[in-house]
C-alpha cells in the first residue's frame, strides 16, 4: 500500500509475511528488492505526473542496516531527490522499527527514465528546478550519495 503526503513523500507499507521470509525467518533479499522497487516506482510516478511512462534504469544503492523479522510491518518513505531532462532519481528510507532507535533499517536510491513507445529516453513533463531545491534529512544525505553514485556510469 503506497500514499502519499503533503510534504513530497510517498509512504508504502507492508507487512512480512511467512512466504517473504528466507531460511532465517527474516526478510528476503528479492522481497526487500521488490517491496522497495514498487515503493521507488510509486514514488517517481507520482512525482513525474500522471502521463509517466517510466523504466528503471538502475538500482543506485540500496543498503540493509539489520534483519526484518516475519511479522514486521515496515514503512519506506520515498522522495525524489534529484531531476534531469529525462530522468529522475528516488531516495528510499525504512522508517526505524525501534523507535528508541533512530536508525533507519534500509535506505537507498534508484533512477528512472521517461521513455517514449519506442522506449527512447524523453524529457518529463516538468523540468528540473534550477537550482535544486533545499531537502531536509534524510533526503539531502541520500540525495549526495546518489549524485556520487551517478556519476559511476554503468
Amino acid at each position: 500500500m503506497s500514499r502519499s503526503g503533503d510534504d513530497g513523500e510517498t509512504l508504502t507499507h507492508r507487512l512480512v509475511l511467512p512466504r517473504d521470509a528466507n531460511h532465517h525467518g527474516t526478510l528476503y533479499a528479492g522481497t526487500i528488492l521488490s517491496l522497495n522497487l514498487e515503493a521507488a516506482y510509486a514514488t517517481a510516478y507520482r512525482t513525474a505526473g500522471p502521463g509517466a511512462n517510466l523504466v528503471l534504469k538502475r538500482v543506485l544503492d540500496l543498503r540493509c542496516y539489520e534483519p526484518v523479522p516475519v511479522g514486521t510491518v515496515v514503512e519506506i518513505r520515498g522522495r525524489e531527490v534529484h531531476r534531469a531532462r529525462a530522468q529522475l532519481v528516488v531516495a528510499l528510507y525504512g522508517s526505524p522499527l525501534d523507535p528508541k532507535r533512530p536508525t533507519p533499517w534500509l535506505d537507498g536510491a534508484m533512477q528512472f527514465v521517461q521513455v517514449d513507445d519506442s522506449g527512447r529516453p524523453e524529457p518529463l513533463a516538468v523540468e528540473p528546478a534550477e537550482p535544486p531545491p533545499d531537502l531536509p534529512e534524510p533526503w539531502a544525505s541520500l540525495r549526495r550519495r546518489a549524485m556520487k553514485l551517478l556519476a559511476v556510469r554503468s
